[in-house]
């Protein structure tokens, strides 16, 4: 068995963890929307159109916020087509995914989604094909309370009461030339500057989100980010990161490595938002939003063939998929002086925790860490230092074997550690030691994981990859020793006290 410790403090953090960064994407992509949050033929569905176990399943995961609606559909997406009387809207190309929209689910009906949920709404504007006066029409049909033509013709459509949209994000990934209306980082960012100042002379509490580049293996990557942010900083409040993780290369031990990668995208950004303030000599700051994330690289299908809901980008995930989703929510919640919204790519059917029939839902491995992340992550961001033993991760070299994050919730006095062994064979022992404050109560212990790394669940197995309870205890140093599963999860509760 490995033995590592893991050391922290709670006067050593980095600020509160901000919970918008369990939020998540839905997209007018494959089968998301329509057979996936809203299915009015299915016998699981509720008065109007929702799917009632997707709505539940999604309350567990506590999203604060969902990104709509899209991802490239937004760039040649025109929102007003999917207002007003049903049998009056039109059936429209998708020039992203070559599939048909039907627009028979739209503003109003996303916003009537997000209140069931009790989720908020984080809409997208079109700043490919669309201009920032269209964009702010759509501020001003979700915003405002009436006396204008767009706020008039949302209470025309039965909905008296503004939506207060909160967060905008400024187009999708337009340094891609994937993209309807990708263009120039100088052409985009005066796009966004634009828009930004519009939208926020409409509404100045709302905050917005600028397009990052696609990706790290991006051309772009960082030049287009300074870009945008020199020219936009002012009037933005967040530039977009977004990163998709995969293990074509079928090197497990390799792919569990992912979170050192994570760490670097974050870092880099971070980097980069420093050098600009400075340069710019700015006393405003400017923080990640981490839209998109997500494992994605079995199913490439992104050809609907003009098809209504078609199956595209549905990924079957697995252990080693999980344990690197729980990578990700580790990044974030270290680096929580940066990222203050991330959003999962995407919620249901599409590269999603969830899939689903007409009659039936399937949860995935991923699901489970995000659930408990979501679930337990509260406070401050706590920093670690690890003493661990290290494992040949393939062309990545020597990888600490240990990921950890951990939160300190002060107004309850809990902890909450979220510990990966990235190491297939052996487990782990882990000493988490708290310098300032002892563990007194173990509340809780969860482990995901252990034997074939592969392992994954199906329809005709719904609970192969499914989380157990597990033991911890307290020695009498205070200290907290758990086993970590190989590969695994473990996430421990705890009540502290101080020494």
């Amino acid at each position: 068995m490995l033995q590592a410790k893991a050391y922290f403090d709670t006067h050593h953090h980095v600020g509160v963890i901000d919970q918008r960064i369990f939020s998540g994407f839905l997209e007018h992509l494959g089968r998301a929307v329509y057979e996936g949050v809203y299915d009015p033929e299915s016998p699981l569905s509720d008065e109007q159109g929702f799917r009632r176990d997707v709505l539940e399943a999604l309350r567990a995961m506590r999203m604060p916020l969902v990104r709509y609606p899209g991802g490239n559909f937004v760039s040649c997406y025109d929102w007003t087509d999917g207002i007003g009387p049903r049998e009056q809207r039109p059936v429209r190309v998708d020039y992203a995914w070559k599939s048909r929209e039907t627009n028979q689910f739209g503003t109003d009906e996303f916003m009537a989604w997000c209140q069931e949920t009790g989720i908020a709404p984080m809409m997208a504007v079109n700043l490919g094909t669309g201009t920032p006066k269209e964009a702010s029409a759509l501020l001003e049909y979700c915003n405002l309370p009436g006396g204008t033509y767009w706020a008039d013709r949302r209470i025309q459509n039965g909905h008296e009461q503004p939506y207060d949209v909160r967060l905008w994000c400024l187009g999708n990934e337009m340094d891609g030339d994937w993209q309807a209306g990708h263009v120039p980082a100088e052409v985009y960012a005066q796009r966004a500057k634009a828009a930004a100042i519009i939208m926020k002379g409409l509404d100045a509490s709302i905050e917005t989100v600028a397009c990052g580049s696609s990706g790290r293996g991006m051309s772009t990557y960082l030049h287009w980010d300074r870009t945008v942010l020199e020219y936009c900083w002012e009037n933005i409040d967040y530039i977009s990161a977004h990163r998709y993780s995969e293990n074509r290369r079928g090197d497990s031990a390799w792919f569990l490595a992912e979170g050192v990668e994570i760490d670097r995208v974050v870092e880099d950004y971070a980097a980069l938002l420093n050098y600009v303030r400075g340069v710019k000599r700015s006393q405003k700051r400017v923080y990640l939003s981490f839209d998109e994330w997500n494992v994605w690289y079995k199913n490439m299908e992104m050809d609907g063939k003009g098809e209504s809901a078609p199956h595209l980008l549905e990924e079957v995930y697995n252990l080693e998929d999980a344990l690197v989703c729980a990578q990700y929510l580790s990044s974030f919640i270290r680096h929580a002086d940066v990222v203050k919204v991330a959003c999962l790519a995407q919620i249901v059917n599409v590269i999603a925790p969830l899939l689903t029939k007409r009659d039936g839902l399937l949860v995935q491995s991923i699901y489970y860490p995000i659930v408990s992340f979501a679930q337990h992550a509260r406070g401050l961001s706590l920093v670690p230092a690890l003493e661990c033993p290290t494992y040949k991760a393939g062309e990545r070299g020597d990888v600490a074997a240990l990921d950890a994050a951990m939160s300190y919730d002060e107004a309850s006095g809990t902890v909450a550690a979220f510990l990966v062994n990235r190491e297939q064979r052996q487990e782990m022992r882990v000493v988490l030691s708290l310098g300032d404050q002892r563990f007194c109560e173990v509340l809780s212990v969860e482990v995901l994981g252990g034997g074939d790394a592969k392992a994954a669940n199906t329809w005709e197995e719904p609970k192969r990859v499914t989380p157990r309870s597990a033991e911890a205890h307290v020695n009498e140093a205070g200290e907290l020793i758990v086993t970590v599963p190989a590969p695994g999860l473990a996430v421990v509760r705890a009540r502290v006290s101080k020494r």
